[in-house]
């Protein structure tokens, strides 16, 4: 076995972890697997003869992609939802080295959100990245403060205080609304605002700190992602409401084709989580439900000047 292959190997052993870092620390499983990618390529950069413990550089090297990761979607928050084409010849996955990953576990991911609990994913997108990052590899992985330091350009008692902070925010996180038939309300109230172009009305609707995401990126802010919102719904389909895996959520339908599909976090009957997913192997893995029947390819197609995924354009008050 030549020196690559040996590398690759360990690195294989450890990629469960590192996709459960990255996971709890991005709450995305695609963007997971491109931080676990970044990380493999880091190593393959790096002479790992000389890395003494390479479980506790990987994890610190995951982190600190993550950090930027993070970072840079507070720098994207005010951009639009909208889809971004799939990288010719890739899946939802890279793994290390040349050609496509595999397709992220379904199964994975919802272990991954069980053990976290729906609550903390919600409160952990209001804390900031060096926050969440301290909390994540502190509280959930067990890194100690002087690595957490190293990482995010502080001392250990700094680092204390951060994971500290989002303790208290994590503790007083509420739970998300178990009722799923007041779910759809809200959802409802948030589509029906949409279509009339009641842009108080949608932003009433949405906690001020909604997060929504997509294969592209995260859009934070309620008025951001009321903006947002009516940008991605540009394109023409028919909404159905649905589960997706047992939440709240719509599935979008062109040409009888299902496009995209939108599910719904609600919490103190305000949409904290919107997640879209328009990649062709993340629907097929996703688990919808639909609640009533799913139009066929002669249906109309609706135009958004009517009724659109998330409504109209909103006015400006």
């Amino acid at each position: 076995m030549g020196y690559d292959d040996f590398l690759a190997e360990r690195f294989e052993a450890h990629r469960g972890h590192l996709r459960a870092v990255a996971h709890r620390m991005l709450g995305s499983a695609t963007e997971a697997d491109d931080a676990v990618q970044e990380v493999w390529l880091r190593l393959s950069r790096t002479d790992a003869r000389r890395i003494d413990n390479l479980g506790g550089w990987l994890t610190t090297v995951v982190g600190r992609v993550c950090l930027d990761m993070l970072r840079s979607r507070r720098s994207r928050a005010e951009e639009p939802l909208e889809t971004a084409p799939q990288r010719p010849g890739t899946t939802a996955g890279p793994g290390p080295g040349p050609g496509p990953g595999p397709v992220p576990d379904p199964e994975q991911d919802a272990l991954l959100a069980d053990s976290v609990g729906g609550a903390l994913l919600v409160v952990l997108e209001t804390l900031t990245p060096a926050e969440r990052l301290a909390f994540v590899l502190h509280d959930l992985f067990a890194v100690s403060y002087d690595e957490i330091a190293a990482v995010v350009g502080k001392s250990p008692p700094a680092a204390r205080q951060l994971a500290s902070r989002a303790r208290r925010r994590v503790r007083g996180a509420q739970a998300p609304e178990a009722d799923l038939a007041r779910q759809r309300e809200v959802v409802e109230a948030f589509l029906a605002a949409a279509r009339a172009g009641e842009f108080d009305a949608l932003v009433a609707v949405l906690d001020p700190d909604v997060v929504a995401r997509t294969e592209v990126g995260v859009t934070t802010g309620a008025a951001a992602v009321a903006r947002g919102a009516s940008r991605f719904s540009r394109g023409a389909g028919v909404p159905v409401p649905a589960l997706v895996d047992g939440r709240t959520g719509m599935a979008v339908f062109v040409d009888g084709r299902m496009d995209r599909v939108l599910s719904f976090t609600v919490v103190d009957e305000r949409i904290t989580v919107i997640d879209i997913t328009t990649d062709p192997d993340r629907l097929a893995v996703l688990d919808v439900e639909l609640l009533q029947e799913a139009p066929s390819s002669s249906t109309p197609t609706v135009s958004p000047s009517t009724v659109s995924p998330l409504g109209r354009k909103p006015s400006r008050r």
